[in-house]
């Protein structure tokens, strides 16, 4: 991930702090049926001037007509551990899509018990599902597993993730 400050500490207010990621096929299965998929992430740092922080999904060469969740997660691959749920894209019939979701990405973080001690872990990886479990059949057939990584619990694979980039920023 190249993390790009945009503001200088005389005109921070002007122009937030950016981050960009670039998410790469979750396997090689995967990145061999879609050679040429490009998904990008960019987030501006704006949760302490505007009350959220502005994520920005712009992919090209996406399956056409496909819509895939998107969370961000403790782990980018398997087992992901801890994971929130932010929103869908979905690709246009020329495979390209453009998403822009307003939440707190910078601080975001889950809560949760472990041998009776509250503890935080820090959601600082993406990761991207086919929201249909018959989104990914074009590359890895009939019977691909389906996951719960969608609101009626049933997904299919995860498409994309941040595993090949530097995490968010923690706070």
């Amino acid at each position: 991930m190249a993390r790009s400050a945009t503001a200088s500490a005389s005109n921070k207010n002007w122009f937030p702090e950016q981050v960009h990621l670039k998410l790469t096929p979750s396997s090689d299965q995967l990145a061999g049926c879609m050679p040429n998929v490009r998904v990008n992430v960019d987030v501006q740092l704006t949760t302490d001037r505007l009350g959220f922080d502005i994520f920005t999904v712009n992919a090209f060469n996406l399956p056409p007509n496909t819509t895939f969740t998107v969370f961000l997660l403790e782990k980018a691959g398997p087992p992901f551990g801890a994971a929130e749920y932010i929103g869908d894209f979905t690709s246009d019939r020329r495979g390209r899509s453009l998403n822009t979701f307003k939440l707190i990405v910078q601080e975001a973080f889950s809560s949760t018990l472990v041998n009776g001690v509250r503890t935080r872990v820090d959601l600082n990886q993406v990761g991207a599902w086919f929201a249909d479990p018959k989104g990914d059949d074009f590359c890895l057939g009939r019977n691909s597993p389906v996951t719960p990584f969608d609101g009626d619990n049933e997904a299919g694979v995860q498409a994309f993730n941040s595993a090949n980039t530097t995490p968010l920023p923690a706070p």
